[in-house]
């Protein structure tokens, strides 16, 4: 190699540092930034852990002392919760507490609350919706309380089949025997339906003088004896 190709070639290598240099210094920053966001990132999640972890213990300690208190309703309706699921867990906590101190009126309006949640899961505004309508059996009407019902019927989900069940309660309830017979044997032969609710369903429609019809029913539990009589 020349001497004249040896220095061009240290001329290219210089100009390849210089560009390379001018390059980090352009979009450097570019990439140290991104390291901070990943860093960074990692960091604030692992805060946002334990500061829910924390949050979590607290509820569960104001919770417990609150039920040990005599006035349970009032203690928990103190306690904060920023979680839609802890808040409506804590809800239902306390409509329970009201039910045990005879305010039936004030468990009913906190069900109530949690049933209109949008932002409570969906399960807890089933049960919170449920639970009202139980409780209102004495004060509102039958069709208004068969409508809630079937409102939860047609979501389906885990109170599908209990939403059924109270739906031919209250027929039996207006002297509809032939509508209570007919939900009755539609829970009987449901596929989903749980022995326990099987073994209610047939047992009802015999007291009412129906003909169970257990051509399309699922096998009952053979550790929960039939009694038709």
């Amino acid at each position: 190699m020349s001497d004249t190709d040896g220095f061009i070639d240290e001329v290219n290598d210089e100009l390849r540092r210089d560009r390379m240099m001018g390059t980090l210094k352009r979009y450097g920053w570019i990439a140290v930034a991104v390291v901070v966001l990943i860093v960074g990132g990692a960091a604030f999640s692992e805060f946002r852990k334990a500061q829910a972890r924390a949050e979590a213990e607290a509820l569960g300690d104001g919770i417990t002392a609150a039920l040990a208190t005599e006035d349970a309703a009032a203690q928990l309706a103190t306690l904060e919760a920023d979680d839609p699921t802890a808040r409506a867990v804590l809800d239902l906590l306390t409509a329970s507490e009201h039910l045990a101190a005879e305010d039936r009126a004030a468990a009913v309006e906190t069900l109530n609350a949690v049933a209109v949640n949008g932002d409570a899961p969906q399960i807890y505004r089933q049960i919170a919706q449920f639970k009202a309508l139980t409780l209102q059996a004495d004060t509102l009407p039958a069709d208004a309380r068969a409508q809630g019902f079937e409102a939860l019927a047609a979501a389906g989900g885990t109170l599908r089949l209990l939403a059924q069940e109270q739906i031919a309660l209250i027929a039996i309830e207006e002297d509809d025997t032939a509508t209570a017979i007919e939900r009755y044997q539609a829970l009987l032969t449901d596929a989903e339906v749980t022995p326990d609710l099987q073994q209610r369903a047939l047992q009802v429609i015999v007291a009412l003088g129906g003909e169970p019809d257990l051509g399309g029913a699922p096998t009952l539990d053979d550790t929960a004896p039939l009694d038709t009589e």
